[in-house]
């Protein structure tokens, strides 16, 4: 992302691919997440809200590109939903564009390594990333916190795919009882590129509300699991 690059107006062939770029990076951008204590503090700002999913943004102090957090409450466990998230190549059906979701390297039950690319439409080229992705819970409260940070090097890069280096967020998972979890979930990320911060700011309320509908339709899939590093 250039930052200080001046927008020169574009035809509209031109311009239509470059929103939609960033409603599907964002979506797919759901399912890398990691630590991000900036995003701690107030002042974020409701956007939209649909089916009970609510979606915010803030501004970000050094960037031009604002964060946002995603909030609602579903019909699942704990282990229901780590399961799903943890489950590399469901991305494909449920986050937005997503070509491919490989497994590169499993360290543990709840830690593993993982490649994806996005599909994005002509003219852009494909985006990729690497994920590093681990789940802990907090034996008090039972709140089950999913990290998962863009890293570099792991593998090379590919000619004709940009790769996606950062990005910063967080899944909480609250147990809620009866059944039920809130889930909230924050992001920043640079999805790379020379294209204008205002189309990310744009769009970014829209990605998350269609990744989060399809996420609430693959949940009963993994109706009744359970997981050894878990507890309901």
């Amino acid at each position: 992302m250039a930052y200080g690059t001046t927008i020169i107006p574009l035809p509209s062939i031109i311009i239509n691919p470059q929103l939609m770029f960033y409603k599907i990076i964002l979506s797919l951008l759901l399912a890398i997440t990691c630590t991000m204590p900036a995003m701690a503090q107030d002042g974020w700002k409701y956007e939209t809200e649909k089916e009970g999913i609510k979606v915010y943004s803030r501004n970000v102090p050094g960037s031009k590109i604002k964060a946002l957090k995603v909030e609602c409450v579903v019909k699942s466990g704990a282990a229901q939903l780590v399961a799903l998230l943890l489950d590399v190549r469901a991305a494909e059906r449920w986050v937005s564009h997503t070509k491919s979701c490989s497994l590169i390297r499993k360290v543990s039950d709840a830690e593993l390594y993982y490649y994806s690319e996005v599909s994005l439409p002509w003219p852009l080229e494909n985006r990729d990333f690497v994920a590093h992705v681990k789940v802990s819970q907090d034996a008090a409260s039972r709140v089950v916190t999913v990290n998962a940070p863009a890293i570099p090097g792991v593998i090379a890069a590919k000619k004709g795919i940009v790769r996606v280096s950062e990005s910063k967020g967080l899944w909480l998972i609250t147990p809620l009882g009866n059944g039920t979890v809130k889930v909230t979930y924050t992001l920043q990320v640079d999805p790379g590129g020379i294209i204008p911060a205002w189309a990310v700011n744009s769009l970014s309320a829209q990605g998350p509300l269609e990744s989060f509908q399809n996420m609430r339709r693959e949940l009963p899939k993994y109706k009744n699991t359970s997981l050894p590093f878990i507890s309901e």
